[in-house]
């Protein structure tokens, strides 16, 4: 039996994934060089595409990478030549200044209890502090940040930089591009691809920050700083051999989403989503892990359970669905279900189905 993926990453593939991967192997995509004439139509293509599907202004560059766990360490590397700023509610929002630590910068740390968002009108930060590192959708808790929240902290501190973790949340958000200096999203979850690529977005200031500290005599990094991927980027190429096939499947995917038209994947995901989250609420033996709706995230929604998180994710395998446990400490009685672009409706509501008859 062929089973349907909901753990949030990696998770399903984009359903249209299959025939592009086999289209690659029949055009012998793997074994193209980056540094021929065919991979700088690809990277022109490819980038190209991102930035029409995510409404990314001209001013923002997009750089390719091993994943977004790197571009953690790629942010610190070049923008950050003191003090970071982190707003802490998951575990991951935790690992990234915990990185920051590690490579040698100082850092503040505003964490709130897991489950919560951060009151954004509390919001205080030395103004020594270079970049504020934000987290739209906290992957381990399912709590979303609002995009008004990003509009504050833009007015409150105009000088910092802001980057904004995205990576279980892209394609879905419509950033406002004035709020934001980076983001940056992998592709094994929203965009339902296999593991293995990253996504950098910088705009300008950015490079200047990065310019800044070169120019000090600091290290901004190797193969992967700024520089060496604007130079690359300007001739449709990556410093490295890069992951082509992920590239051309990335590509092709949304291409894919562009003619469906991201208003109705978002009219799609807010309606799993108001779905699952009424399921919840209205059964015995669940709750949703995050009190307050408005900060709900849309993609990774997280639930209490009162059964032993491992039966569940058992029971629903054996009917042919994969959810994920709760993170971390949260394993045991939480779990962790994605609402992706690939997960339509109808699967989405058996799946609900299928817990109601287990109840």
């Amino acid at each position: 039996m062929k089973k349907m993926v909901y753990t949030p990453g990696p998770s399903q593939l984009y359903f249209t994934a299959e025939e592009h991967l086999k289209q690659a192997l029949r055009d012998n995509i793997p074994a193209i060089s980056h540094r021929s004439r065919a991979f700088q139509s690809l990277f022109q293509e490819a980038t190209e595409s991102i930035r029409n599907l995510l409404e990314i202004p001209e001013d923002f560059s997009i750089y390719f990478t091993g994943s977004a766990t790197e571009i953690w360490d790629r942010l610190i590397e070049n923008c950050v030549t003191h003090e970071s700023c982190h707003l802490v509610n998951g575990a991951f929002s935790k690992r990234f200044g915990e990185q920051a630590r590690a490579l040698g910068r100082e850092t503040h740390v505003w964490e709130v209890p897991v489950g919560t968002a951060h009151p954004i009108e509390q919001m205080l930060m030395p103004e020594s502090c270079e970049l504020i590192a934000l987290t739209h959708n906290e992957t381990s808790t399912g709590v979303s940040m609002q995009m008004e929240d990003f509009s504050k902290i833009r007015a409150a501190f105009p000088d910092q930089l802001i980057a904004i973790d995205a990576v279980s949340s892209l394609p879905y958000p419509q950033f406002d591009w004035s709020t934001l200096d980076s983001t940056y999203f992998s592709v094994q979850k929203g965009f339902g691809l296999p593991a293995g690529l990253g996504v950098w977005v910088a705009n300008e200031r950015c490079h200047e920050k990065a310019q800044e500290r070169r120019d000090a005599g600091y290290s901004i990094g190797s193969y992967h700083n700024l520089f060496s991927l604007r130079e690359k980027a300007q001739k449709n190429q990556t410093p490295e051999t890069p992951n082509v096939l992920g590239i051309y499947l990335l590509t092709k995917v949304a291409q894919d989403m562009l003619g469906k038209g991201m208003d109705m994947i978002r009219r799609e995901t807010n309606y799993k989503a108001a779905f699952l989250y009424g399921c919840f609420e209205r059964w015995n033996g669940f709750q949703p892990f995050v009190s307050e709706p408005e900060h709900r995230s849309k993609t990774v929604i997280v639930v209490e359970t009162v059964q032993p998180s491992a039966e569940w994710v058992q029971k629903l395998s054996d009917k042919g669905f994969v959810v994920g446990q709760g993170y971390g400490s949260l394993k045991d009685h939480q779990l962790r279900i994605a609402n992706f672009p690939t997960h339509s409706k109808e699967s989405v509501e058996l799946l609900a189905d299928t817990i109601e008859a287990l109840l």
